[in-house]
């Protein structure tokens, strides 16, 4: 998969939170893009990376139902073994949650790979163990038993639905404690700079509001508030 985003976007994303970030595409036209109902594990990470996708149906006996996993055949370990550094690992599991969708191994293997995050709408096994992995990792729920239970993979870097959300491959997914966003490629870059811009206006009304101002002429600005924010911006860096 090739990316055409700028170098610094990822890391500029990376700086912004997700409400930001959903605000900055509700502007651009596009009101789904947060993940509903994911947990993070790793609260104090952000995440940032481009979309590796894979894609769960539901099991059944006479297809796939696996206790020890061929690495050679199974999309799901073919996919461990396929991602690459700056991308993050979404998994269509449909919402569900009655078996893991996948384990604290397989993770930790991605996290050697590089990969720069994993989430899924279904559930985590090894949970517990999620949360002592440097790896950003999202998730709708935890369970212990394995994937097969109720879930076959069957495609690799495809369009699928994450929690209700469209997830093509080389968008950018984007984490903090709140949850996940998904910014298509084709905005990220001024996406990117237009959320930094917007919470650098935000720290500045901030400081405002708590010294007693009215958000009335402030939240959202006015040309007197940004002629003044840009007096403070720059007596901040100075």
């Amino acid at each position: 998969m090739a990316t055409t985003t700028r170098p610094d976007t990822l890391e500029t994303l990376k700086r912004a939170s997700t409400a930001t970030i959903t605000s900055q595409l509700l502007l651009r036209g596009l009101r789904n893009t947060f993940i509903t109902g994911l947990t993070p594990l790793r609260p104090d990470l952000r995440m940032a990376g481009y979309a590796f996708t894979l894609r769960y149906v539901p099991s059944r006996e006479d297809i796939g139902m696996e206790v020890h996993y061929d690495n050679e055949t199974n999309v799901q370990r073919i996919a461990i073994e396929a991602i690459r550094p700056d991308h993050v690992l979404v998994i269509d599991a449909r919402g569900e949650t009655r078996s893991a969708s996948l384990g604290h191994i397989l993770a930790t293997r991605m996290l050697q790979r590089g990969a720069a995050g994993l989430v899924t709408d279904g559930a985590l096994r090894d949970s517990h163990m999620f949360s002592l992995l440097d790896m950003p990792s999202y998730a709708a729920g935890v369970h212990a038993t394995t994937s097969s239970v109720m879930h076959h993979p069957v495609d690799l870097d495809v369009p699928i639905g994450c929690g209700g959300v469209l997830v093509m491959p080389g968008d950018l997914i984007v984490g903090d404690a709140e949850g996940v966003a998904v910014v298509p490629a084709a905005v990220a870059d001024e996406v990117a700079e237009a959320a930094l811009a917007q919470e650098e206006y935000e720290t500045f009304v901030l400081e405002r509001v708590r010294a007693g101002a009215s958000i009335k002429g402030l939240y959202p600005g006015t040309e007197k508030s940004r002629a003044e924010f840009e007096v403070w911006r720059v007596g901040r860096d100075a």
